[in-house]
């Protein structure tokens, strides 16, 4: 049994308002806190259920492939599991998002995208296909 209760990724950033309007306002994380100490700001953003994803460098290697062609990713890749991908993709490209590879079918049945998206994060915003 895990004494576990939450999974946070913390992600400092140089332009926080832009960061916050795409994340909470353009992707739709939720508001859980706010808070301003001594001039500095932070924002809780819910992103529903978290899971942590741990990968070798081949499978890694396998997904890029999958999904966008080549190897991209880096270290850290965020993943946020959408209703439709495709017009969550739109709507971040339209906010700034640079688009890596558009939705591409997976053979686990996801349809998956790739962005690089504010705070240096890259993005696969994922929608599973059988429920």
């Amino acid at each position: 049994m895990s004494g576990v209760k939450q999974l946070r990724l913390v992600v400092t950033v140089d332009d926080y308002e832009q960061a916050l309007a795409f994340y909470r306002d353009v992707l739709g994380l939720t508001e859980q806190a706010a808070y301003q100490v001594e001039g500095g700001h932070v924002h809780i953003l819910d992103a529903g259920r978290a899971t942590l994803e741990i990968t070798d460098r081949r499978h890694a290697e396998y997904i890029d492939e999958v999904e966008v062609g080549r190897r991209v990713a880096g270290h850290i890749r965020v993943a946020f599991e959408v209703d439709d991908s495709a017009a969550v993709t739109s709507r971040l490209a339209e906010a700034g998002a640079q688009i890596i590879a558009e939705p591409t079918v997976t053979p686990w049945q996801s349809l998956n995208a790739r962005l690089d998206g504010p705070a240096d994060l890259q993005l696969t915003i994922f929608q599973e296909l059988q429920s």
